[in-house]
Parts: C-alpha cells; structure tokens; sequence
C-alpha cells in the first residue's frame, strides 16, 4: 500500500516551531510517499457535542470542516499530529479534532475503527521547558488514542527553543528528525510505557529528544 501521510498541524499561529520541525522530519521521507498538510486553525471544527444518548451521528458534508478532516484521516496510512505542547498535552485546536474521533466511531457506515487500525499515529511537538517528561501527559494521549483504536503509534519528535524559529538551531531534534518516519511504528497496547522519563535520554514515546518552543507552553505560562 502507498503510504500516505496527514499532517495536521494544531498550532494557532503558521510558521511555529512545531510545523518547522515537522516539515525537517517530512522532508526525509520518500518521493513516492503522499503528504497533505492541513491546518486545523484554517479549518476550525465547531465543539464537539456527544449525541450518543439522543440521536444517531451523521456523516459531515464534505464541504465542511468536519466532512474535510474526517475525509484525510481516513485516507491516511499515517496520521502526524504536529502540535505544541499546551499546558502539558495537545492544543486546544488538536484536542477539538480528537473529541470528533468519538463521534467518528458512533457514525454509521463509516467503520472509523475498523479502518484506522494497524495504521500509524505519530506525534510532533515543541514546547518551552528543557525537561523532556513535561510532555509525558501529551505522549500519554496519543499513545492511549492509538492504542484504543488498534493503531501503531511510532513516539513523538520533540525541539528545543523558545523564540519563532529556535528549533532549527536545536541540532540534536533536526539530526532526530532524519530518522524519526524511518522507524518501525509498533502496536500501541494498554499498560506499556509510551514515555521518555525525566532524564532526557528520549523523547516522549521513545522517540529521543530535547525540548522546547516558542509556540508552546512551558511550565507554568504559554509562551507567545
């Protein structure tokens, strides 16, 4: 099967750290591979309302925001979440598009299940602390999204830095970066390990990295 890569890219502003370092990572993968590059701040989805107690989920319009994403990530083969750490996990624009995965699942004729299993979820990050275990929560959320819906999950490439464009001078992320898609994605299970740890050696997910950005939150404050 041709592999087919969806990046969805779940920072506020364009151009951030996190989209940098993804569009590094992205450049190493092969010529034949698709890549289609969406940004959920261009296509805002509205609040995701669960009906499952009072009526039945419909397929979106294709038109539409939802119909849009909906669409790409059944197509893609691999599915690269590329947002900033925001207060320890995903953006609120990211979390928003995983909220509608519920009402994927609930929507009949679509199989959402059945057809993102044994698939790849990846993750892409910077946030604005130099210790890599903040982002455990946010590894922690892919990690246990793929592995509810049988996907394999291959980790998540983290950078450093705190200013737009910092990450490119994040050596060790960029030289990460390379080979961070050449990996063999394992099934994500329940009850195993999806994070790095505090003391640096590996990213969150057992990708390695260092950490960072400048459009990300860091500790205790969100950095512009």
């Amino acid at each position: 099967m041709t592999r087919r890569f969806l990046f969805l890219l779940g920072s506020s502003r364009p151009d951030g750290n996190t989209e940098l370092l993804a569009r590094r990572a992205a450049e190493q993968l092969p010529e034949t591979t698709e890549q289609r590059w969406i940004s959920l701040a261009d296509h805002p989805l509205p609040d995701f309302v669960d009906l499952r107690r009072d009526a039945d989920h419909v397929r979106p319009a294709a038109h539409t925001a939802p119909g849009l994403l909906l669409d790409a990530t059944l197509e893609a083969t691999d599915i690269v979440i590329a947002s900033p750490v925001y207060w320890y996990s995903v953006s609120g624009l990211t979390k928003r598009y995983l909220d509608h995965w519920s009402g994927w699942l609930r929507t009949p004729g679509l199989d959402f299940k059945t057809t993102l299993a044994g698939r790849t979820l990846w993750g892409v990050a910077a946030l604005a602390d130099d210790d890599p275990s903040v982002a455990d929560p946010y590894a922690g959320l892919l990690h246990n999204s793929a592995a509810y819906l049988g996907m394999r999950f291959g980790g998540v490439l983290l950078g450093n830095g705190s200013a737009r464009g910092d990450v490119l001078r994040d050596t060790g992320a960029l030289a990460r970066a390379k080979e961070f898609f050449a990996t063999e994605a394992p099934l994500a299970r329940f009850g195993t390990d999806g994070t790095s740890g505090a003391d640096g050696s590996g990213s969150a997910a057992g990708t390695g990295d260092a950490v960072g950005s400048g459009d990300a939150v860091g500790t205790a404050a969100l950095t512009p």
